[in-house]
């Protein structure tokens, strides 16, 4: 069923004020039933969990309900799902474990087009452990990863493949499953950061070849923090260090002190806001937070809702990327890849990217410009510092994009 994007709007407080959000890629807005979800729960009652008081029993449930959740949107098990501050934090905590078995002329994969929370912390347990890097290159022609490269850096000494699922500033998705199975092979795990990917696309992390998957609810609409996906037989084999009287038990001896609950529940509410992106609205069948039918799952609404949002986000993105076209050579679009995101990553003859940002904020467009992180990709493509990027999310409707670029052409 198609979105009904201005039903859908009336969800998000933060649009009343009249302005263009294509900031999604560094977070999107949120939708009232996650922050009533985070109000209900730190008003509780609420305690440390257990099941003696209402008050623990409701810190109980917040933990089940988002691991129930996460297990839905990314399809793993519940014992899979492991909540961290931030995918950076969960990223850097997960190389120091895994560099404990790593031994000096040990060999780490990692890609040219990813952020840099997919390279810094890989990199930096590498040098602790003595383990060697190879890299996989971008093709500049393409925006694609050179699989070429990729081939080359691997070898019986590989020990890890980190890659991305979809890159936050292109929007170039590699073949993740192929670039899994030939690590596979070759013995080496695979860690992908489906930051920017689990925004726009159901995830599956075992058809993807994951062994484990990092991505941020803050970016599909739901509050700040972090969560990892994985295999439970990997997150078993795994031993990080913790404190003594915390659970040994997985996925529980990853999470280091006291869960944010009223976070948890409100990651679960955006998980529910997007199984139900496609019921919202006149005439709909539901809305936020009802509960479906016994023959329809979670997992099952959530495929279809985004395969709706999938339909929305192509045409608003074509919309743009014809635009931008008919503004001529004054424009130069980075992103280009066959298969890619929403996101287009743009630069200006002659013209500092801040200064568009700037223009397009005195006229209600929040687009931001920069390098958001991704520190390899753009060194690796020689591309302007800073850059303006675009990117879409489920609110965004072709009203914001004439916007966007009627402020781009005054701008040019």
């Amino acid at each position: 069923m198609a979105i009904d994007v201005a039903a859908l709007r009336a969800h998000f407080p933060s649009l009343a004020q009249g302005l263009a959000f294509f900031d999604g890629p560094g977070g999107t807005q949120t939708p009232t039933p996650v922050a009533e979800a985070v109000i209900r729960t730190m008003t509780g009652p609420l305690s440390n969990r257990g099941l003696v008081s209402a008050s623990e029993r409701n810190a109980e449930q917040a933990v089940a309900g988002f691991r129930a959740a996460y297990a839905d949107l990314l399809g793993v098990p519940e014992t899979g799902v492991v909540h961290g501050r931030s995918a950076t934090q969960l990223t850097y905590d997960f190389s120091r474990t895994l560099a404990k078995g790593w031994r000096p002329g040990d060999e780490i994969v990692l890609s040219r087009l990813d952020h840099d929370a997919n390279v810094r912390p890989w990199v930096q347990a590498a040098e602790r452990a003595g383990a060697v890097v190879r890299w996989i290159e971008i093709d500049g022609a393409t925006a694609e990863l050179d699989l070429g490269s990729y081939e080359r850096a691997l070898s019986p000494r590989t020990r890890l493949v980190a890659v991305t699922a979809a890159s936050n500033v292109l929007g170039t998705r590699p073949p993740v499953r192929r670039i899994a199975d030939r690590a596979h092979e070759a013995g080496a795990l695979v860690f992908v950061d489906g930051v920017h990917y689990a925004a726009h696309h159901l995830v599956d992390v075992p058809a993807l070849g994951a062994d484990l998957f990092v991505c941020s609810p803050y970016k599909f609409l739901g509050p700040h923090c972090g969560v990892l996906a994985g295999s439970p037989d990997v997150l078993e084999a795994l031993v990080p260090d913790k404190l003594l009287p915390s659970p040994d038990t997985v996925p529980e001896r990853f999470e280091f002190g006291t869960l944010p609950y009223e976070v948890l529940a409100g990651a679960t509410a955006a998980v529910d806001f997007l199984a139900a992106l496609d019921t919202i609205g006149p005439g709909r069948p539901g809305a936020p937070g009802d509960t479906p039918g016994p023959a329809v799952s979670r997992r099952e609404r959530l495929a279809r809702s985004l395969r709706s949002l999938h339909d929305h986000e192509n045409v608003v993105r074509a919309r743009i990327e014809e635009g931008l076209r008919a503004l001529g050579d004054a424009v130069t679009v980075h992103s280009r890849a066959k298969d890619r995101t929403p996101t287009v990553l743009m630069s200006f003859e002659g013209r500092d990217a801040r200064e568009a940002q700037a223009h397009l904020a005195a006229r209600g467009v929040v687009a931001p410009a920069g390098s958001f992180y991704a520190y390899e990709a753009f060194t690796a493509l020689k591309l302007d510092d800073p850059a303006l990027r675009v990117g879409l999310a489920p609110y965004n409707d072709t009203e914001d994009v004439d916007r966007l670029l009627d402020g781009l052409a005054s701008f040019l």
